[in-house]
């Protein structure tokens, strides 16, 4: 399988965390797990129909699909023939391109997108990346309540802040919070604090597995005890930890 990354234009980077492109080089279909991220996506198909789960949507060649803040694991069926193109927004950053009704209801879900809103790349010549800057730095607006700050606090305290705490710190109230972290992540806030906390838990495990006990690594990532990680670990993952 193989998998590259490209960069955004630095104007974008603060919302656009990467341009990527998957290909199939295996010569036979092969089931890709895909984890979770709290990032939204855009998949542009130019090789074979790609099954986007075992038993679910079906994107055409030619076809655009747009992929909901996953809080699960997704197993992806990918042909022999398999070329994708696609960019991941960062949390609460595809607002600052698309005005989208509500993200909430694409969580853990791929629906078809416009083709119109997405670059042209039939004629860039394999040149993607620079046909990509281009259009979304032609986009970018900023929206009227962008929670990137919020996202920040978060990610700062490594989801170690309550939901009532950060609408306190920024000034919002929490059924406010409520209703813009599910319109620009797909999430609640409570949901993405949880999430940061495990991404943590999860990178801290992968670099520490050697060194320190399922346990500390637990409460070093604010989690009461490591049955909880472990939850946590299957429910977003579908591995035990020692299969991370």
């Amino acid at each position: 399988m193989g998998y590259k990354q490209y960069k955004p234009d630095p104007a974008l980077a603060p919302y656009i965390d990467a341009y990527w492109k998957v290909t199939n080089t295996k010569g036979q279909a092969v089931v890709n797990r895909i984890m979770p991220d709290g990032c939204v996506d855009i998949l542009i198909n130019t090789g074979e129909d790609l099954c986007t789960e075992k038993d679910g949507f079906i994107l055409k060649n030619g076809a655009v699909g747009l992929v909901g803040t996953m809080t699960r694991f997704k197993d992806i069926v990918q042909p022999a023939d398999t070329s994708l193109l696609g960019v991941r927004f960062k949390p609460a950053a595809f607002s600052f391109f698309y005005n989208y009704a509500s993200l909430h209801e694409l969580t853990n879900t791929t629906v078809e997108f416009e083709k119109e809103l997405v670059p042209e790349i039939t004629s860039t010549k394999g040149h993607f990346v620079q046909a990509f800057d281009r259009f979304f730095l032609s986009r970018m607006a900023a929206p009227k309540q962008s929670i990137l700050p919020v996202i920040t606090s978060i990610n700062n305290c490594k989801g170690h802040i309550t939901v009532d705490a950060l609408a306190r710190l920024h000034f919002i109230s929490k059924r406010q919070l409520e209703r813009h972290f599910k319109q620009q992540t797909g999430l609640s806030p409570k949901a993405f604090i949880n999430f940061v906390r495990f991404e943590l838990a999860f990178k801290n495990i992968k670099k520490f597995h050697s060194q320190k006990s399922l346990l500390e690594i637990a409460f070093d990532s604010g989690y009461y005890d490591h049955a909880h990680l472990s939850n946590d670990i299957k429910r977003y993952t579908g591995l035990a930890p020692s299969q991370l």
